[in-house]
């Protein structure tokens, strides 16, 4: 039987005299599957993460929070230490988080509408949930 690689097919394996071989974790990484769908895995957990919503707050509420608010300006030369909690927008998707700081409280920044810390952390007014601390009224 004469098949068309006859005369080619009991040579020997050609080694390049030039380039290493390459070795057998090199070769079998070329077969290994790939991702086909570029960032799929990454839209998915991003879809899948969890963030909460902002809470209106009611009437009586953001006057209780506007009285917090008075006695803290009364109180800013002392720089009170006081815990907020406030809401933190999420930058991929609708939503955030609620999350507690504690601090002295340096000033309070009419003209931008921000609580500023001593450590330099800025809230602003419309993401303030909650004030509390020593001798703020408790409503």
């Amino acid at each position: 039987m004469s098949g068309k690689y006859d005369d080619i097919i009991n040579l020997p394996h050609h080694v390049s005299p030039t380039r290493p071989p390459m070795s057998m974790q090199d070769r079998a990484a070329q077969f290994s599957p790939f991702a086909a769908l570029t960032g799929y895995d990454a839209a998915i957990h991003e879809t899948a993460r969890l963030t909460d919503r902002k809470i209106d707050l009611g009437e009586d509420a953001r006057a209780a929070l506007d009285l917090k608010m008075d006695w803290l300006r009364s109180q800013l030369a002392d720089q009170p230490t006081i815990t907020i909690v406030y809401f933190v927008p999420d930058e991929r998707k609708e939503g955030g988080a609620y999350r507690t700081c504690q601090g002295k409280l340096r000033q309070i920044d009419e003209a931008e509408q921000v609580l500023c810390l001593a450590d330099g952390t800025r809230i602003p007014f419309e993401d303030v949930f909650d004030l509390r601390g020593e001798g703020i009224p408790d409503l």
